[in-house]
């Protein structure tokens, strides 16, 4: 481990980086993550940056209402004795969960 990768690995780790549990696919070292680009601080690799997509600016204000609903309905569930009222709240939900997915698939 040189000092420099040293020095740039405490840099990130006081901006608010955090040290990954898996290990460097390259020579297993430790590696620090920060606003998604990791760096290990035994061999200095850094895998190519990729961009998470920000589902929340993508969801519609329908699929919005149907997770309200999902949420509201496990709640339900959660909650409810009756098997066959379970039965119902499960279908339900999972004809919610279908169309969120199809509509998705449209986008």
């Amino acid at each position: 481990m040189t000092e420099e990768l040293t020095k740039k690995a405490a840099e990130m780790l006081l901006k608010g980086a955090t040290l990954l549990s898996e290990p460097c696919p390259y020579c297993a070292g430790v590696r620090v993550m920060q606003e998604g680009q990791a760096l290990c601080i035994s061999c200095g690799r850094q895998p190519e940056k990729k961009e998470i997509p920000d589902i929340t600016n993508n969801t519609s204000p329908l699929e919005k209402i149907f997770e309200k609903k999902l949420e509201s309905l496990s709640k339900e569930l959660e909650q409810e004795k009756d098997h066959e009222k379970q039965q119902n709240i499960l279908k339900t939900i999972n004809t919610l969960l279908e169309t969120i997915e199809k509509m998705k698939d449209k986008q």
